[in-house]
């Protein structure tokens, strides 16, 4: 697989984030932007995007806190994904500009096919590619995994065009149940095509190998397995009007 560092602005910010395409497969490919967790450009998201493109996709990761800056974790990473959730506007610019820049370079290199874009994101970014959802943004499908669900600007009637497909734990002590009530209510009031599949008795970031944190996040590979074949499902069902 190919990895290119991809220097990019959004705004005043200057980003970094990672194009990554299989070399060796000809003609253009399904656009997939991914929103990594709150440690940002790791080499675990870009290896993640690596297996999510395959030889299907021409993925880009995107970076939310500018310079391809990558956090060892909290409180650092706190800090830094709070100051977007408490920007929505910001936080829509940045992940905006990602993918802006996932077209632009997929198309100079003739790998892109940009009537076909989907995002998918993780815990802080899948709240991002929530964000990008309700900005208005002309993809077909958004798929949010054990993120984010709640924002300070809700979508209004016929703001959002993308299908949404959110994969969630029961027991998430981040993002819990009140969370995603509020999530339908805002999806049903916008008018939206959305779903929900809850994963009974699992905690936060169960897609995620290097997550563990006791009470909190754990991985679990059979919901993992099923969520990654998910991902790939939806988009080609929404790239195909079969939604």
């Amino acid at each position: 697989m190919a990895v290119e560092r991809i220097e990019y602005r959004a705004g005043n910010t200057a980003c970094k984030g990672g194009l990554v395409y299989d070399e060796k497969v000809s003609g253009r490919r399904p656009l997939m932007l991914i929103a990594p967790n709150w440690l940002g450009v790791t080499e675990d998201a870009i290896k993640r995007a690596a297996a999510i493109a395959g030889g299907k996709y021409v993925a880009f990761v995107a970076d939310m806190y500018g310079g391809g800056k990558v956090s060892a974790g909290p409180p650092e990473s706190t800090e830094l994904a709070n100051a977007q959730r408490a920007d929505a506007p910001e936080r829509r610019r940045r992940i905006t500009a990602a993918l802006v820049a996932l077209r632009v370079e997929s198309d100079k290199r003739a790998i892109g096919d940009l009537t076909r874009q989907a995002a998918a994101g993780f815990c802080f970014g899948g709240g991002n590619v929530l964000e990008l959802a309700r900005t208005g943004a002309d993809i077909q499908a958004v798929i949010c995994l054990h993120g984010d669900l709640l924002t300070p600007l809700p979508a209004k009637p016929g703001d959002i065009k993308a299908a949404i497909c959110v994969l969630h734990g029961s027991k998430d002590p981040v993002v819990p149940k009140k969370d995603r009530d509020t999530f339908e209510a805002e999806m049903e009031a916008a008018g939206a095509k959305w779903q929900i599949l809850v994963f009974g008795g699992l905690l936060h970031s169960f897609c995620e190998v290097e997550s563990d944190m006791p009470g909190i996040a754990r991985y679990d590979a059979g919901a993992a397995r099923q969520s990654y074949n998910m991902i790939d499902d939806f988009a080609t069902a929404a790239f195909e009007g079969k939604l």
